[in-house]
């Protein structure tokens, strides 16, 4: 495969991420994951000021590998309080910084250096 056809691939991919970007809805937050507890749990510091355990469902448990610092969509559980979340989406660089450039993330500035 030729250099400039591999660079043409990476740019579709790219795009493709950058068009199906998530954003929350409802009683959703973006989150930056702490620490990782155990168990398919993770501590997640949300942009609402609040800090959750969240647990990646199982459905999404194979498919969804996070680490310290990620950027995740969280969204709190209805019956637990505020201090539980499910971990839904976790975004990579080129979706962050898509969402950087069209400031929803303008709080995660103020929030903390990301």
């Amino acid at each position: 495969m030729s250099l400039k056809k591999q660079q043409a691939e990476k740019e579709a991919q790219i795009a493709e991420e950058i068009r199906r970007v998530k954003l929350p809805r409802g009683t959703q937050s973006f989150g930056i994951l702490e620490q990782r507890v155990g168990g398919s749990r993770s501590k997640v510091r949300c942009l609402d000021g609040k800090t959750r355990i969240c647990r990646i469902p199982g459905r999404m448990k194979r498919r969804l590998w996070v680490r310290e610092g990620d950027l995740v969509l969280v969204e709190p559980w209805g019956l637990g309080g505020d201090g539980k979340g499910d971990i839904i989406f976790k975004y990579r660089k080129s979706q962050i910084t898509f969402l950087r450039n069209k400031g929803y993330l303008d709080k995660l500035d103020e929030f903390e250096e990301f």
